[in-house]
């Protein structure tokens, strides 16, 4: 494993699927449950560019559905690191549905996904720092940090004052 600072792009995946029968539901369209086994292969695969390590899914934070996906879709999900942290890394995964024959294609899902790093025996080990280059990057960068707050405020791992970047979700300002 190399400890450079890396970039977004870095670990960038592209991945692309097609919804056959057996992947749909009773309407036709894809499962959530095959969309999310998609989802964490991809966001692994990006999370292992980044670390150069193993790594196992910590987390799955939100997993929004906004239009279905019909059979015979083509799916495509582009996945990457947003921001390393000590032994984790936080990964964005933004879908979008082809229908070919339509000529269309529309944004159906986005997800934020956490990653940690891992030895051979299972145990967390440090990963290389990330540095965002767009604007885009950089707002994922920032809010990052506010998403694993919340991930460790709701896991119990720290209390609401432990968490600054979220103390205006919590607390008045006091003018």
């Amino acid at each position: 494993m190399s400890n450079k600072m890396k970039t977004p792009k870095d670990s960038l995946v592209t991945m692309t699927e097609i919804v056959l029968p057996n992947d749909t539901n009773t309407l036709n369209n894809l499962m959530g449950g095959k969309l999310m086994h998609w989802l964490d292969i991809a966001a692994a695969i990006a999370a292992q560019r980044h670390s150069g390590r193993i790594v196992v899914t910590a987390s799955v934070d939100n997993i929004s559905f906004a239009e279905p996906i019909a059979l015979g879709d083509v799916i495509t999900i582009k996945a990457q690191v947003t921001r390393a942290f000590n032994t984790s890394m936080e990964v964005y995964l933004d879908v979008s549905a082809e229908n070919i024959p339509a000529g269309t294609k529309q944004k159906t899902n986005r997800a934020f996904f956490t990653f940690v790093a891992v030895d051979q025996l299972g145990n967390p080990i440090p990963v290389p720092e990330i540095t965002p280059e767009t604007p885009e990057e950089d707002e994922l960068y920032a809010g990052a940090l506010r998403r694993r707050q919340l991930r460790l405020l709701l896991a119990k791992r720290i209390k609401p004052e432990d968490a600054p970047e979220l103390k205006s979700l919590f607390f008045a300002e006091n003018k």
